[in-house]
This record gives structure tokens, sequence and C-alpha cells, in this order.
């Protein structure tokens, strides 16, 4: 038997190649071991933002816990705003001429997060929403009182716009501007309306974010789009007549 060579080319390329498939193997391996753990924390990173937009964030409290006792998460169809018992992620384009909040397609269910009270009383619809800013696509959460129109809170928990500029949509200061504000006009349109500067106090205006005027336009086609014949229009038109 030939003598094994660790200082020849082959004997490098073969001690190359062992490293390189033993380094996969523990790589791989962890990644397989680790995916539970890593699947438990997204879902709990989930959970604390839905509480946090619906007031029911406590430190120290157990998330699991609450969000057990007072969320129910249901599936909504977008094209008819009815409830459905599955998700449904297959993707619908959007035609340029509405896609304000430039996403290009959607799914065709949302997931919506029912937030109720010990006697099992809707207090809130927390609803998701994402648009493209400046540099990312935004990804928040919207609460909604049960009249399917006012403004309970609202949050960004994931973006990549610039810190102190853009970033500041994650400002508690100016989220807690939202609150009490109403999502629709007189002809059920969708009225948030970001202005820049100083907002007229009125029940529809939020101040823009100073030094950030296309992340604040992405916020204003995020809203305009979710809140839209396209969006959650159609499920809040039910939720204000108490169809759903």
């Amino acid at each position: 038997m030939a003598k094994f060579n660790k200082d020849s080319v082959g004997g490098t390329v073969l001690v190359v190649f062992l490293l390189s498939l033993v380094c996969s193997i523990i790589v791989a391996g962890s990644a397989v071991a680790l995916k539970p753990a890593q699947e438990e924390q997204k879902q709990l990173d989930k959970q604390k933002n839905i509480l946090n937009v619906a007031g029911l964030l406590q430190e120290k409290s157990n998330v699991k816990d609450i969000y057990a006792k007072f969320i129910e998460s249901r599936f909504v169809n977008l094209d008819t705003g009815e409830y459905v018992a599955n998700e449904d992620n297959s993707q619908q384009a959007i035609a340029s001429d509405q896609d304000k909040a430039r996403i290009r397609s959607r799914a065709k269910t949302a997931e919506v997060y029912l937030v109720k009270d010990v006697q099992g009383q809707i207090q809130q619809v927390i609803l998701p929403i994402y648009g493209t800013g400046l540099w990312s696509v935004m990804y928040g959460l919207v609460s909604v009182q049960p009249d399917g129109n006012t403004i309970n809170g609202i949050t960004y928990y994931q973006h990549g716009e610039t810190p102190g500029l853009g970033g500041e949509i994650e400002n508690p200061n100016w989220q807690k501007v939202f609150k009490n504000k109403k999502l629709f006009n007189s002809e059920n349109q969708p009225a948030i309306k970001i202005v820049k500067g100083q907002a007229p106090a009125d029940e529809h205006s939020v101040d823009g974010l100073s030094g950030a005027t296309l992340t604040a336009n992405g916020v204003q086609g995020t809203f305009d789009y979710w809140f839209g014949s396209n969006g959650f229009s159609k499920y809040l038109e039910k939720l204000q007549a108490g169809a759903n």
C-alpha cells in the first residue's frame, strides 16, 4: 500500500477536503439542533410585538401566558373580508397603480389578532402592515378599536431605515401620536395623512418625520394600501357592522 504523503499536493487537497467536510457536518448539525430554539424565539418576539401594541406587555410578565389568555389569531380573506379556517400564502400581484405600499404582491389571506377581555369580548383588533420606505420594507402592527376605525396604537418592529431619521418610526413618542386617530373619512376612504412639519389638530393628520421625507412617504403609502380596497377595508367594514 502506498504511503500517504500529507505534504504532497494530493495530500493537501485531501486534508482540506476532510476538514471542510467535518466543518460542514458540524455547522449543519448545529443549524438543525438550534432550529427549534430559533423558531421558539421568533414566535416569542412576534407575541411580544402583538402584546406591546395592544398595551398588554408588562415588565417581567410571562409573555406566553398573557398571549394565550387575551389573544386569538384568525385568518382573513382580504378579497372578501371574511374569516377563513386556513392560511393561504399564494401571492396575488398588485397592479402598479394600486401598489401604494410598493410591495408588488400580497398573500390572499392575512393573520389578524383579536384582543379579548376576561369575558371574551373583543377590545381591539391588531392588523399586520408592511410597505417600502427609503431603504427597506418596514413591518408594523396597527391596533384598531372594535368600531373598525379608531386607532388604538401602532408599532414598527422591523425595518432598515436610517437611525435618527427614518428610524424614528420606532420612536414611541411618534407612534403614540396615532392613538385615537381615525383611519377612514366620512366616505369610508383611507384618511390618515402623514404631514410634513407640524400636522393640524384633526382626527386624521400625523406629524411627519423630520429629515426623513421618503420614509414618511413609505408610511403614508403603507396606510393608503392596507386600509384601502385591496387591504383590510372590507374586513373592517364587517367589523364596524358587527358581522365579524
